[in-house]
Parts: structure tokens; C-alpha cells; sequence
């Protein structure tokens, strides 16, 4: 009974939340277009379904990946499995965690290929360059960007190092990378930075970096926990761009 009075509360705040979009879609259709709107029975089934799943997603995120996230960090980063049981730890040494850095870039790698919107990237990037952007290399260049911004992400974490400084050296390298990277895949490299911060890489990572702050000595989760998907967004462009300047270069140089 308590899940069913949760999901409810859930959902009413769903329709809650879609009704202004169901609003402005609605007015605009009737009242500037002046047109009927088309396929009224199965627009409002597919409204439907949009708001039964949206409500079942939130509640699966409120019930097993923020936790399970959580637990995960939690446990590898406890001090009794990082230094062994009984050791008194007041200040986190970075090369003790190498597990947790290892665990953070196959979370990134896992979820970022997975995620349904990188999936409806590559499949639209395939389908405009006929063929010559191959889906999973795409995938898995992002997904190879995002595992290493995870796991530098959660070296920050342990290190407690500024984040700025990182953000600031990245989009240096971008705007470095920008002006050398063949023009027809710079937006692409840019879009594919976004979309990994979607539906099934958030809830993982933000539960990620706030388990992680919360168990290492010396970390705030309110100033530390916070960031990793700023790598997770940042990281994929890199590699996107440096994937197409090295395809470019090796096209050069076989002619």
C-alpha cells in the first residue's frame, strides 16, 4: 500500500507536469493554426502511456538507482574496505581507491551506452551521413568519454580538488580541438556531449558522486558530491572530436 500511495503522489505530480506542455501544444494547434488536431483518439493513448511511463520511471528512480547508486559508492569507498577494519582515517589517500575509480568508469561506459537518447543520436547521425558515421562507433567513442570524465570526476572527489580547474582546462582542449576538427562533425561532437546527460546515466552518477562525498574521509557531499555530470557532459565531446580528427588524419595520410 505504501508504494501504491507513493506512485500516486508521483503521478499526480506528472500530470501536473505535463499539462502545460498539453496546454500550449493544444492552443497553438486550435487557436493559431486553426487546424483540428489529427489523430485525436491515439494521441491521447500515446499521451497516456507518455504519463504512466514517466511516472513509473520516476518512481523507479526514487526506489532503486538513487539507492543503489548510493550503496554502491558507499561500499567501496568505505574506509574499512579501502585501509582495512580499524584504521583511524582522516584524510583520503587518492591512490587507495583505484577500485573506485575502475567501478566509476564502467558505470560511465555501461549507462552512457545504454542510454536511449545517444541511441536516437547515432541512429539519425547514421542515417544523414549515409552510412559513414557507423552507430556503435559513435556510441562507443561517447561511451569511452564519459568513463574517463566519471572516473576523473571521482579522482576530484577523493582528491577534493577545485572543479573549475578541470572545467577550465576541458573546454580549453574543446576550443583547441574546435578549431582543428573537420566542420561536419563539430556540432555532432557537441550534441553527443548532451545527450549523455539524460535518463539512464544521471540518476547513476549524481547517486554515484553523493555516496562517494558522503563516505570519504575529509568530503562534503554539498560541496564535493555535486559535478560528475559536468565530466559526463564535457569528456564526450573530446573524444568525439578527437575520434574525427584522427579518422581525418589517417584519411590523409592513406592518400
Amino acid at each position: 500500500m505504501e508504494f501504491v500511495n507513493d506512485f500516486g503522489k508521483i503521478l499526480l505530480a506528472t500530470c501536473r507536469d505535463v499539462l502545460p506542455i498539453i496546454i500550449l501544444i493544444t492552443g497553438l494547434q486550435l487557436l493559431v493554426l486553426r487546424q483540428p488536431i489529427p489523430h485525436l483518439r491515439r494521441l491521447i493513448i500515446g499521451g497516456v502511456y507518455v504519463v504512466i511511463g514517466l511516472a513509473l520511471f520516476l518512481a523507479g528512480l526514487e526506489k532503486a538507482l538513487f539507492p543503489l547508486g548510493k550503496i554502491m559508492a558507499s561500499q567501496l569507498s568505505d574506509p574499512a574496505f579501502i585501509y582495512g577494519a580499524g584504521e583511524i582515517v582522516l584524510q583520503a589517500d587518492w591512490k587507495a581507491y583505484g577500485w573506485v575509480y575502475l567501478f566509476a568508469a564502467m558505470i560511465g561506459f555501461a549507462t552512457t551506452i545504454a542510454e536511449p537518447s545517444l541511441i536516437a543520436v547515432a541512429y539519425k547521425a547514421n542515417e544523414v551521413s549515409a552510412g559513414t558515421i557507423k552507430q556503435w562507433g559513435l556510441r562507443i567513442t561517447v561511451a569511452v568519454g564519459v568513463a574517463f570524465g566519471i572516473s576523473l570526476g571521482t579522482f576530484r572527489i577523493v582528491t577534493g580538488t577545485p572543479l573549475y580547474l578541470y572545467i577550465l582546462v576541458g573546454y580549453m582542449i574543446v576550443i583547441v580541438q574546435t578549431i582543428f576538427t573537420p566542420k561536419s562533425i563539430i556540432a555532432l561532437a557537441y550534441d553527443s556531449g548532451g545527450v549523455t546527460t539524460s535518463t539512464v546515466t544521471v540518476p547513476l552518477v549524481a547517486a554515484l558522486g553523493l555516496g562517494l562525498a558522503a563516505t570519504v574521509p575529509g568530503r562534503n557531499p554539498a560541496l564535493d558530491g555535486f559535478g560528475l555530470i559536468a565530466f559526463a557532459s564535457l569528456f564526450p565531446i573530446i573524444t568525439v572530436m578527437g575520434y574525427a580528427q584522427f579518422m581525418h588524419w589517417l584519411t590523409l595520410r592513406k592518400k
